[in-house]
């Protein structure tokens, strides 16, 4: 038997002129965004010390770069996902504008101390939409997220357990355990069938929120039904 559907809708205490005038700003926001450029500091000591490099795109390898890794770094305009290895691969984090003095402040979880590649998040300009499936192919329970963050999906009654995903607007960004903590997943616009293909090597998944740099964003609500 499949459980009930049910939805929970978020509170808003926007007036319907704030939201007007909302709108407005969020227009103003997208067409500021192309002129907007990535750009970052990342330095080979922590606490912002030793050799300095500026990085503005892609990045496959700091070592290519005259640097053997990074330890500490600064985002003036992002935002960016760093990664435990080269060319992309192994454990990535999410860098939003702001200082990042040394690795616990990227992680809340020592695996690694530095980062060797980056690159620039693919940013959406519209509202955030996110649809998480209990099972791959998109099947079993679904649970539907509007413009808002969850820090605990259990907590809402949906499963601890992310099987596949659907992005349809927005850029968001997953975490393995309660109140974004544990392994991160970027989610970028798109399909994702399985969880190996967020970059998961397991389907724990229990929160999850949008990155928000240089976008403007409403209060919104989120839905949970069986499939």
């Amino acid at each position: 038997m499949l459980a009930p559907a049910y939805t929970v809708i978020m509170s808003s205490d926007k007036s319907k002129a704030a939201s007007q005038t909302d709108g407005k700003a969020a227009q103003s926001k997208k067409s500021e965004m192309g002129m907007m450029s990535y750009k970052m500091f990342v330095f080979d000591q922590e606490n912002f010390q030793g050799r300095m490099v500026e990085i503005s795109n892609e990045c496959m390898n700091v070592c290519e770069m005259g640097m053997d890794r990074v330890r500490s770094l600064r985002i003036e305009c992002g935002p960016f996902v760093g990664f435990e290895q080269m060319n992309f691969c192994g454990e990535h984090y999410i860098l939003e504008k702001g200082e990042f003095p040394r690795w616990d402040s990227w992680s809340n979880c020592q695996k690694n101390d530095y980062l060797l590649s980056f690159r620039p998040v693919r940013m959406d300009p519209e509202k955030h939409k996110i649809c998480l499936y209990e099972v791959g192919e998109f099947k079993g329970r679904k649970m539907e997220i509007m413009d808002d963050d969850v820090p605990s999906l259990f907590s809402y009654g949906f499963t601890d357990r992310v099987g596949s995903i659907m992005v349809s607007c927005g850029t968001w960004v997953g975490y393995q355990f309660p109140g974004y903590r544990g392994s991160q997943y970027l989610l970028e616009k798109g399909e994702f069938k399985h969880f190996n293909e967020y970059g998961a090597r397991h389907p724990q998944f229990q929160s999850v929120r949008r990155i928000r740099d240089m976008q403007w964003h409403q209060q919104g609500c989120y839905t949970m039904a069986s499939k």
